[in-house]
């Protein structure tokens, strides 16, 4: 049943929990590193810590929230 709910867009912004989680670590890797570019590497190992995602899957992720490289 939790895998429903990480797919599911919630009904305020349309994000799921995947996108939210992944959105929340780069804020918090961005902070960390002083406002600079997160590389996707660094962002896929942190964001693997909450959930497995392959790298490409992630790419496509980041490229569908508006990420620029």
């Amino acid at each position: 049943m939790r895998d429903l709910y990480d797919t599911l867009p919630d009904v305020r912004d349309g994000l799921t929990r995947q996108e939210r989680v992944v959105l929340y670590v780069l804020h918090e890797t961005q902070k960390e590193r002083g406002g600079r570019d997160v590389p996707t590497t660094m962002l896929w190992g942190r964001v693997c810590e909450y959930f497995y995602i392959s790298p490409e899957a992630l790419s496509a992720m980041l490229a569908r929230l508006g990420a620029m490289k």
